[in-house]
């Protein structure tokens, strides 16, 4: 399958959950756990793209897109700072 088509039918799915709502409570956590990680994934993003001109990239993967999402600005700086002083 082509990923763009994968890409589609989770964002569509993801709206979906936002419009009208899940009826099941297993389908209100995935759904709250589905958007936290695409915000986490949208802070890596804008934060490599403007640490580009300093040399800086944090990779985006499950776990950094995790952190960041959930924790939210905190969890993004905490990823900062380990990646500089712990991660040589």
């Amino acid at each position: 399958m082509e990923p763009i088509f994968i890409l589609s039918l989770l964002a569509a799915a993801v709206f979906m959950l936002l419009i009208i709502g899940a009826p099941l409570k297993p389908l209100q956590w995935l759904g709250y756990g589905a958007i936290r990680l695409l915000v986490g994934a949208l802070f890596l993003f804008f934060l490599n793209a403007f640490a580009s001109p300093f040399d800086y990239e944090l990779p985006i993967n499950g776990v950094t897109a995790a952190v960041s999402g959930f924790l939210g600005v905190p969890g993004l700086a905490a990823l900062v700072a380990i990646d500089i002083w712990f991660i040589p």
